[in-house]
């Protein structure tokens, strides 16, 4: 999850019980602390720990949230954000969409929460993101046009998409996000394909 959040542009922050793990996302580029010191900067906060009260449900914890936090749970049951004290904590609660509620707190802060609290991965799902289905939809048409034009050559059964189409796809992807990337020279390539040199 935070690698995928990363790599969509997010500044994330793990929160960690096990030290290991902690190291882990550590060592791995993320900042690393308490979920007490998020809670007054974090705009997202998801968890995804498989138990409960990672948002301890008191009036305190509640009022260090940042107005506009979203909270989402990805890991276990309603009980992983303290949904039930929460709704309790809230002088209003407004739905905005499907599975999108706002709630009001006493002195005004929004908070918005995902999924009553469920799992939100599962309960929100409204069908894959634009970003990912370009990509699908790029390979199923060239693998198309491959299995037409080598028609009589594949084999009943499941065909792996070549690496050139592969790539094309990935190449694509990229110029289209406005990301250049380096190509080898002749010399490189000879060198990587070759034996001559090196050995």
């Amino acid at each position: 999850m935070a690698l995928r959040a990363r790599g969509l542009g997010a500044n994330v922050i793990v929160t960690e019980v096990d030290a290991i793990k902690a190291l882990q996302a550590k060592f791995a580029g993320y900042n690393v602390m308490p979920i007490e010191k998020t809670l007054p900067i974090a705009d997202i906060i998801l968890t995804a720990t498989g138990c409960k009260h990672v948002i301890q449900p008191s009036k305190e914890t509640f009022n260090k949230l940042k107005d506009g936090v979203i909270l989402g749970n990805l890991g276990h049951f309603d009980i992983e954000i303290p949904t039930k004290e929460l709704y309790e904590y809230a002088k209003e609660i407004k739905p905005l969409r499907q599975h999108v509620e706002e709630l009001i707190f006493p002195d005004g802060k929004k908070v918005y929460l995902l999924a009553k609290g469920r799992l939100a991965n599962l309960v929100l799902s409204e069908g894959h993101p634009a970003e990912v289905m370009d990509m699908s939809f790029g390979l199923q048409s060239l693998m198309s046009e491959y299995i037409v034009r080598n028609k009589g050559k594949l084999k009943p059964g499941m065909i792996d998409v070549p690496v050139d189409i592969d790539d094309r796809v990935g190449f694509l992807k990229l110029q289209a996000m406005g990301v250049e990337i380096d190509s080898l020279t002749e010399e490189q390539y000879n060198y990587i394909h070759g034996y001559e040199e090196g050995t």
